[in-house]
């Protein structure tokens, strides 16, 4: 155990498949275990759990992989040291066509149906159409500098798409498919379970994941303010020590039951477990009524026989501000200036490993 410096802490998560090992550490006393009385407060949007993290009203936050790079580069104003000392998952994402849009696509196509993942050459058509009437499609991805963003931009260029050729706007995950079911999208880029809702509602078509496009990315990872860390560096090993054993825990099929099941609650997620379970089951939702796509890396944790799983290694932080730097987020000098080492924190995480499994390398 841990001389722990602060016992409560208030940490904030996302309504998301992927809160999962923050909700399991808290349901299934991971964090009682460590000696730390957690409350988790549930955030409406990426932004607003940024700012509270950067002005101490959280003390710590589960936060998408590129954001402590954005905060210590100073994106969002004024610059904020961020650390991150865990990666608590990876993959989850998916790009959502609305039904629509997917209707006209198959007529223009003269098709029944269009294999998958597709690619992004089947918007080309309906771009060309919209282009002489001074029209776009419309596109949200949940924060700037996420990996939604970037994949989603990635997905385009493949098929020489530019971002000038759509509309993108910014929309928290919960509002993604409220917001297709009104017509003011056509697709996104969100991660689970918003894209199994939009298919479940019949409003949308999951057609490609971000595991097709980038195998093994890292999603999120748990956010610090490094000020924080230096006072309470007992507590944080504590913090991170529950979170890596909740992440073991969901590695077990059943458990992954048990954690759609709780994430369904009103204080989670809020939505029913049938739009939950298959991102945890290694199943992708793609059209209403239709046999599923079997991706079994789609939501990932852990890995029990690879410690290292969870590292937040310094090359998925460089891997990151070189995307950041070729979709014109930063520029060659804010990239030569970037510590990754100090950001993303393998120290903090081996401490840890230290401590749970003093013989593994």
């Amino acid at each position: 155990m841990f001389t722990i410096e602060k016992k409560n802490i208030t940490l904030g998560f996302m309504p998301l498949t992927d809160s999962a090992p923050v909700v399991i550490a808290y349901e299934m006393d991971f964090f009682q275990k460590w000696g730390l009385n957690v409350n988790l407060t549930k955030q409406n949007s990426w932004s607003t759990l940024k700012d509270k993290l950067h002005t101490g009203v959280i003390d710590a936050a589960q936060m998408l992989a590129p954001m402590p790079i954005a905060s210590n580069l100073g994106l969002y104003g004024k610059k904020s040291t961020v650390i991150s000392p865990i990666i608590l998952s990876r993959n989850g994402n998916g790009i959502t066509l609305s039904t629509n849009l997917y209707q006209k696509i198959l007529s223009q196509h003269h098709s029944n149906e269009i294999s998958m993942p597709f690619t992004a050459k089947i918007l080309r058509p309906e771009i060309e159409q919209r282009k002489k009437s001074g029209d776009k499609l419309t596109f949200a991805v949940v924060f700037p500098y996420s990996c939604h963003y970037y994949q989603l931009i990635e997905w385009l260029k493949e098929s020489e798409i530019k971002l000038t050729d759509i509309n993108l706007l910014i929309v928290p995950p919960s509002d993604m498919v409220p917001a297709m079911h009104s017509g003011d999208l056509d697709g996104f880029c969100v991660g689970s379970p918003w894209n199994a809702k939009a298919v479940r509602e019949g409003v949308g078509i999951t057609g490609v994941t971000s595991s097709d496009l980038w195998q093994d990315c890292p999603e999120k990872v748990l956010g610090l303010m490094s000020d924080w860390q230096k006072q309470h560096p007992q507590t944080t090993l504590a913090l991170v020590s529950a979170l890596y054993e909740a992440c073991q825990w969901l590695e077990n099929i059943p458990n992954r039951f048990e954690a759609a099941r709780l994430l369904s609650r009103a204080k989670y997620l809020d939505t029913h477990i049938d739009v939950i379970a298959p991102s945890l089951l290694g199943s992708c939702l793609t059209i209403n009524n239709s046999a599923p796509r079997k991706m079994p890396t789609y939501q990932q944790f852990s890995s029990l026989d690879d410690p290292k799983f969870n590292t937040p290694a310094h090359h998925y932080g460089e891997n990151i501000a070189e995307l950041m730097q070729a979709c014109g987020h930063i520029n060659t000098q804010q990239r030569a200036g970037l510590n990754i080492a100090s950001i993303y924190r393998e120290d903090i995480y081996q401490a840890v490993i230290n401590t749970l499994k003093p013989n593994k390398p």
